[in-house]
Parts: structure tokens; C-alpha cells; sequence
């Protein structure tokens, strides 16, 4: 790693080459088309480890729904949690949910216009506070992100370090990274090299014949990576028994179908107040009662996921005993339900929600911090 913090670069040289290249490049996204500081805040919180293919349509699911922020600070947040469902990390959404109601009962619902003061609400960082008064406001203020930090360390020939050594290269990414930033559009230029290290700066095989900053890069893809962890394996099963329910309306008794689903409990840290499908006692599941397997991961585990046909009589012998509310839910409604990213693919794929399946997400993270 280089021992001077500021390495000589041609700032504007760089600058003009990288705008060039987003104008000619960009990827035309919905949140790309606002500049409303709640829409922006809305999509930075969504894109946090999430795919932006999986984002798209949550996004504007989500704001169709709660399009202003007194409509999201008024909802329930079992409401929002639904909407949230199959972008993982429910924290987010809570933490999104507070600060809405905090901005409604403290500022009139709106939202502060200086990353400093944005930084100061629940659930807004360092990274999400610059991106929204740059792109809302035209804050000169530096996004660093993981795809910024990895361009600018490239740029300057530095090597990347183990997270709990990374506080030092962290401070002089951000010193370098503010340098760089062209301060008469600062929000396109942070959108820039976030898609530049989305698109061509890419943790593997990079495209650095076709990247616009390469004739002044140090290392020209030649960069030391931390490896990523090692992605563990788990098997599990969980029940799907569905059954059909009469129901009498006006003398008239019509019949629909519900499925069982479980509340994970509050005091739980992953996903707590989700609905997700009981869990077996056993992850082995005989041949004849398998309904579907799939694969889903949380965090740094790889859980392959084994569904059983389990009738009715037979949920209190071959489930665990629940842990929180065990109700049976018409299928009609279950899709409105905070159902857990597992539940709402299983249930999908199953055809036993009106919803699509949401197919794009099979290999997104599904967990809360």
C-alpha cells in the first residue's frame, strides 16, 4: 500500500472521462428518474446487499403504495414488512419505517437536506446521508460505497484489508474518493462511479479495456482482494399443508383455501415478526411427501431446503412445536402478509399465491441484521 495518502492523479481528466462514460452507459433504473430526496432515500435503502434486479420491481411496488413519506410513517409496519418481503434484511425496513415516523412528528415529514443531518436519523449512514443530499440536493459530499472503494483503490494501487484492519484504508478511500469528486454535479458523478464498479470495476474479472479510467489506473485489474468467506452448507425442511375451509356468509357457505403459517417470534434477532412456513423436526423428507426442494441463502450460509405435503392431522407429529402464532391464512391474502423471502418463493412456486414468482431473487440475501 502506497504510504502517501494523496496519490497524483489527473483529477479532471478523470472526472470528464468518467461522466462521459455514465452519460454514454448509464443503466436507465426507475430511482434514476427523481429527485425526490424520499424516492432516493427509498431506493439507496433497498439497494443496501440487494440486487438491483431484485430492487426494480420491489421499488416501485413500494412506492405505489406508500408514495410520500407521511403515507409510510402512517402504515403498519407489518404493511411494510409485506411490501419489504423478498428483499431480506427486514431491518432496513424497520429502520426505515422509524425514521419516516421521526421525520413526520419532528420535521413537518421532511426530510433534512444536508448529509450531516440526514447521517443523524435512525438507520441512515455515513454512505446512504452523501447519496441522498448529493443526488437530491447537490451536496459536494463523496459516496463511498463497495463499489467506490474498489474503483479508488484500484485507481491508486492500494491493496485491500481484512475488515477489522480496514478503518485506516477506509479514511483515505474517503479522503481520495472526496478529491476525485467533480463538485459542480456531484450527484451524477457518485452515481458514476458507483456504476462504473457495478458495470466494468467488478470484484472479478474487471473490463479494464473498456473502463475510461484506465489509462491512469495503478493497477489495471492487478489487485491483492480480500477472499470472501467461506459459504457454509445447512439442510432443513419446513411443512406446506394447505387446506379448504368453509365459510358462511348470508346463509350461503362458500369454501376457500388457507395455508398454516408461523410468526417468528420478536425476541428472535433474524427476522422477527416474519411468517414462514412450520419447520420440521427432521430435515429428511420421504419421496413420496417431497413437494419441492429449494436452495436459499442467509448471510454466509447455503440452505438447501427440502418441503413436505403435510395434511392437516399430521402438522402436531412431524412439525416443531412453534415457537410464536401458528394461524391458517386464505391463500387469497397470504401474499399481504410479512411472509419471510423463503415462504413468499415457496409458496410462489407452489402456484399458491396470485403474486408472480419472484425468480430473480432465488440467489439474493434473505436475513436481518
Amino acid at each position: 500500500m502506497a504510504s502517501q495518502d494523496d496519490i497524483s492523479l489527473p483529477y479532471a481528466t478523470l472526472r470528464r472521462a468518467l461522466l462521459r462514460w455514465y452519460q454514454e452507459n448509464r443503466r436507465d433504473l426507475p430511482w434514476r428518474k427523481s429527485h425526490d430526496p424520499y424516492a432516493i432515500w427509498v431506493s439507496e435503502i433497498m439497494l443496501q446487499q440487494t440486487r438491483v434486479a431484485a430492487v426494480i420491481e420491489r421499488y416501485q411496488i413500494f412506492l405505489t403504495r406508500f408514495p410520500t413519506l407521511p403515507s409510510l410513517a402512517l402504515a403498519a409496519e407489518q404493511e411494510v414488512l409485506a411490501l419489504w418481503s423478498g428483499l431480506g434484511y427486514y431491518r432496513r425496513a424497520r429502520m426505515l419505517h422509524k425514521a419516516a415516523q421521526f421525520v413526520a412528528e419532528t420535521r413537518q415529514g421532511s426530510l433534512p437536506t444536508t448529509a450531516h443531518e440526514l447521517s443523524k436519523l435512525p438507520g441512515i449512514g455515513p454512505y446512504t446521508a452523501a447519496a441522498i443530499a448529493s443526488i437530491a440536493h447537490g451536496e459536494a459530499v463523496a459516496v463511498v460505497d463497495g463499489n467506490v472503494e474498489r474503483v479508488v483503490c484500484r485507481l491508486a494501487g492500494w491493496s485491500a484489508v481484512p475488515r477489522m484492519e480496514s478503518t485506516a484504508l477506509r479514511r483515505r478511500v474517503e479522503a481520495q474518493a472526496t478529491r476525485l469528486l467533480d463538485v459542480k454535479c456531484p450527484g451524477d458523478f457518485n452515481q458514476a462511479m458507483m456504476e462504473l464498479g457495478a458495470l466494468v470495476c467488478t470484484p472479478r474479472s474487471p473490463q479494464c479495456l473498456t473502463c475510461p479510467l484506465t489509462k491512469h489506473c495503478h493497477t489495471r485489474g492487478e489487485h491483492k482482494t480480500v477472499p470472501r468467506g467461506r459459504m457454509l452448507s445447512r439442510e432443513v425442511a419446513y411443512a406446506l399443508s394447505v387446506r379448504t375451509s368453509a365459510v358462511h356468509n348470508n346463509g350461503t357457505s362458500l369454501s376457500h383455501r388457507e395455508v398454516l403459517l408461523e410468526q417468528r417470534p420478536n425476541e428472535v434477532t433474524v427476522m422477527p415478526g416474519l411468517w414462514e412456513l412450520p419447520p420440521l423436526l427432521s430435515a429428511e423428507v420421504p419421496e413420496a411427501e417431497l413437494r419441492m426442494t429449494v436452495r436459499h441463502a442467509i448471510m454466509q450460509v447455503n440452505y438447501y431446503v427440502r418441503i413436505r405435503t403435510v395434511f392437516e392431522d399430521d402438522v402436531p407429529l412431524l412439525a416443531a412445536a412453534a415457537a410464536g402464532e401458528r394461524r391458517w391464512v386464505p391463500l387469497d391474502t397470504a401474499a399481504d402478509k410479512a411472509l419471510t423471502g423463503l415462504a413468499r418463493k415457496v409458496l410462489s412456486r407452489a402456484h399458491l399465491l396470485p403474486a408472480p414468482p419472484l425468480d430473480t431473487i432465488t440467489d439474493a440475501v434473505h436475513s436481518s441484521q
